[in-house]
């Protein structure tokens, strides 16, 4: 996964540690995985919008 092994990824947890808390990290997991959820429910819904105008005929 993009050449990061395993102490790169502590020491990144580390600095994110130092840098919002401990107290922070909770809001700032919920807040990564909502926006996650809605980018997916987005390009998603924007599929079938896709699909459901190719389906009608013309009119015209």
């Amino acid at each position: 996964m993009f050449g990061i092994g395993t102490s790169e990824l502590i020491i990144i947890l580390v600095i994110v540690l130092i840098i919002f808390g401990v107290g922070k990290l909770p809001e700032i997991g919920s807040g990564m995985g909502k926006a996650i959820k809605n980018f997916k429910k987005a390009t998603s819904d924007e599929g079938s919008d896709v699909a459901a105008k190719q389906d009608k005929p013309k009119v015209g």
